[in-house]
This record gives C-alpha cells, sequence and structure tokens, in this order.
C-alpha cells in the first residue's frame, strides 16, 4: 500500500469494494444452483472486466467529488492501457523485464515498485492484464446494446442483475443472458 498514490484510493476502492469485486464475489456466493467455479471467480475477462466498470459507474453517476479523485480514476485507465502495451511487448516482442518497467515509468504516474509487481505478474499469466480491459469494454458494449434495444424500457439495474446474478461466466454466456435480457424486455 505504500506505493499506491493516495488520488488512486476511491478508484481502488469502487474497484475492490462496491460495486467491485467484493459486491460481485459476494452476491455470486450467495447463488445457488451454479457450480462451485462460477462463485468463486476464476474468469479474468468477467470478474476484472466488472472491477474496472465498476470504477467507471461512479464517475456516470457523479460521485468523483472533485478533479483530484477523478485524476486517480484516470490515472488508473493510463496504467491499465500501458499494461495492454506492455503485456504484447512481452509476448511478442520479447520485451525484458527492465524494458517493459522503463516503458512504465515513461507513461504512467504509478511508482517503480508498484510498476516491478505488476511485472512480475505479466511475465507469468500472459494475458491475464489484457483480459480486464476486454472484459470491460464487452459489458460496455452490452450495457449499449441494452440501451438501444430497449430504448426508454432499459433499467439498468436490471441490466447489472443480469450481469452479476448468474456468477462469473464466459463473456459469450454473458452476452446470451443479456439478449435474453432484451428479448424479454421487448
Amino acid at each position: 500500500m505504500g506505493d499506491e498514490p493516495r488520488y488512486q484510493m476511491e478508484a481502488l476502492c469502487y474497484h475492490e469494494g462496491v460495486p467491485g469485486h467484493h459486491m460481485q464475489i459476494a452476491l455470486a456466493q450467495e447463488l445457488t444452483n451454479i457450480p462451485k467455479f462460477r462463485k468463486m471467480g476464476g474468469n479474468t475477462a468477467y470478474i476484472e472486466g466488472w472491477a474496472l466498470y465498476a470504477e467507471l459507474v461512479p464517475k456516470e453517476m457523479g460521485l468523483y467529488q472533485d478533479p483530484y479523485s477523478d485524476f486517480g480514476r484516470l490515472s488508473m485507465e493510463l496504467f491499465r492501457a500501458a499494461r495492454l502495451v506492455v503485456d504484447a511487448g512481452i509476448h511478442t516482442k520479447k520485451w525484458t523485464r527492465e524494458q517493459a518497467i522503463a516503458y512504465f515509468l515513461q507513461n504512467t504516474a504509478n511508482a517503480k515498485g508498484d510498476i516491478e509487481k505488476e511485472i512480475e505478474r505479466y511475465f507469468l499469466w500472459p494475458g491475464q492484464a489484457t483480459g480486464y480491459k476486454v472484459g470491460m469494454l464487452k459489458i460496455l458494449e452490452l450495457r449499449e446494446k441494452s440501451k438501444k434495444a430497449l430504448g426508454d424500457k432499459f433499467d439498468i439495474k436490471k441490466f447489472h442483475d443480469v450481469v452479476l446474478i448468474n456468477g462469473a461466466v464466459p463473456l459469450t454466456v454473458l452476452e446470451e443472458l443479456v439478449d435474453k435480457m432484451i428479448q424479454d424486455g421487448k
């Protein structure tokens, strides 16, 4: 925590707490009649996609109270964009640890200690960092699809229920569930 900038704390709380992982996983663990692996997470694009989405929703609701806290959210977005580059650089361009760290230091506001810890994960888990953004973009795409299809009948609460109430599902299954919600809502 010593390496975590104070201005990122609000966004980090939304990501890890409510409406992020804490709410997401707590709801999943209460579900019955689904396999245990869907209760406990494990699907990176879904799990982390929701958490990134959970950082954005408070912005849309006006909950980031000042530019300083929104700067934290934007700083985390920049960090996540840099991760996409670094993940690809490591695994397709064969970047060294030093090259990956240098890229982060040149393109983000994060402390070197924070960056070094992150880099270790990317070397060991190809594509995991990319899964965050893929999941978030899919959830946003499905929300927009729902809004467009349902118009005035679109209910953000129902949309969030569909996203959360089935546990950790692959994004293709999530899309099927949202499509069913759209059909039922027409």
